[in-house]
Order: C-alpha cells, then structure tokens, then sequence
C-alpha cells in the first residue's frame, strides 16, 4: 500500500480521496461513482484505517492483495493503508493526527467517509474521526505528524455500507454498475463461501443485496442504478432551470 505521504515533497492534490475503515467499504458504498469519475480522469484516493486484522475471512496479506485488485478495476491512483487497530478507531489526538496528515499531504477537493448510522461500529467511528480531521486539518497552528501547511477540504459528503437510509443525492452509475460488481468480487475473500469459510452477512449474497439497494436508488431518481450519499449541510443549486434556447 501506498507510503508516500510520509515523503518530504507534498502530493498533487487529488479531486477525491474516500476514507473507510476496512478494504472493501468504500467500494460498497461507491464504488460506482469512483469508477465514473476515474473513467472523467479525475484523480482519486482511498484511504483504508485498518488492516482489517479482525475479519472473519481471510488474512492481511490477502485483503491486501484484494484491494490493490479493486484499485485497478475502479482506476484509483492512490491506495493508502493505515495502522489504526481494527475495532480500535477512536478520536484519540494520535488517530487525528494521523487523518489530519492524509489531508493535507493529498489536499483533497471531496472528502467521503461512511454514514455515522451503520451496524458496525468501526465505520460509524470512521466517519466521525473524519469530519474531525476535515476540520482541524484547516486550523494552521494545528500540528500533524509532519508539520505540513494547513488544508480546507471544499466537500464533505457521507456513503452507506450496511443499511438504506435516505440520500440527499444520487449519482448515476448505470454505465458503472458492472465495474461495481466486478471490484466487490475482488474480495473474493469476504463475498464468497469458500471452503473452511465462517459464514458472515457478507458471504450470504451481500453483493446481490448491495446492487438491490442501488437498483431501488436508482428508481428514485429515474436511472436504473445509483449510489446514494448524505450531506450534513444543505446543498447549492445554481441554475434550477436548463438556460432557454
């Protein structure tokens, strides 16, 4: 996974950069608009806290192994794998810290995190560490691991990995949903009974549950599939109508 942020030169800042707690949550919950804005060439990152030491399924080697799968499918250009404990995020001044550091080392535009309402606690706690960091990040006499200059991240939108609650947008991924599918079979580790597996909720056909619920998003809005995401604060439109012709 990737180490550069802990280099001396800054990254070219990057239009997206997801967090998720383990490998494969961010692709639950987007991997769809992921894919279509790589596919625009717009640079994307994804930022997993955890190893994901704690699965019931396979290993770190092998969830390792799995997302860089998943980062070529969805055209992702960087990967970064934390060392917070899995089971173990908590806004702690080291755990910001560390957050704070991959903001303003890949200067993100739109930062994504999981919604804070989810059966797993790691991913509600995720999504909590993160809208911390959002905001200290921008604080200059904040101190991060590496003293880096202080960074404003422009948006702040919310995924969902378990569960169906409702969106303050959707985006199209009906030409992404293929691409969607095939990256969550990359962790062929979590979404497949294998021989000597322990039977989770993601082994019982989580995929086909997921394209579900992005066929039901979709019908909201009049597509056939979309991915639904949550804003904490309201949204600006500026132009209601198409100019008239």
């Amino acid at each position: 996974m990737e180490k550069d942020y802990q280099s001396v030169k800054l990254a070219r800042g990057l239009d997206i950069l997801a967090f998720g707690a383990h490998a494969d949550d961010v692709e639950i919950g987007m991997a769809g608009t992921i894919a279509k804005y790589s596919n625009q060439g717009y640079s994307i990152g994804i930022c997993d806290l955890t190893q994901a030491e704690l699965s019931s399924n396979g290993n770190v080697e092998l969830r390792q192994e799995e997302a860089k799968k998943a980062q070529a499918i969805l055209g992702v250009k960087k990967r970064i794998q934390l060392d917070i404990p899995d089971r173990g995020i908590s806004n702690t001044a080291e755990q910001l810290k560390k957050i704070v550091t991959i903001i303003r080392y890949y200067r993100p535009e739109i930062v994504f995190a999981p919604y804070f309402e989810d059966r797993h606690p790691d991913h509600g706690n995720c999504a909590k560490l993160v809208k911390e960091a959002i905001f200290s990040a921008g604080i200059r006499k904040y101190e991060d691991e590496r003293q880096l200059p202080p960074h404003k991240v422009t948006d702040y939108y919310l995924y969902m990995i378990n569960g169906f609650h409702k969106p303050s947008f959707v985006i199209d991924i009906s030409s992404e949903i293929e691409l969607k599918k095939k990256a969550l079979s990359a962790y062929e580790s979590q979404f497949t009974k294998q021989s000597g597996s322990v039977d989770t909720p993601l082994t019982n056909n989580y995929i086909t549950s997921v394209v579900a619920r992005e066929s039901l998003f979709g019908k909201e809005v009049g597509v056939a599939y979309g991915e639904g995401f949550i804003s904490e604060r309201p949204i600006l439109i500026q132009q209601l109508l198409r100019e008239k012709r």
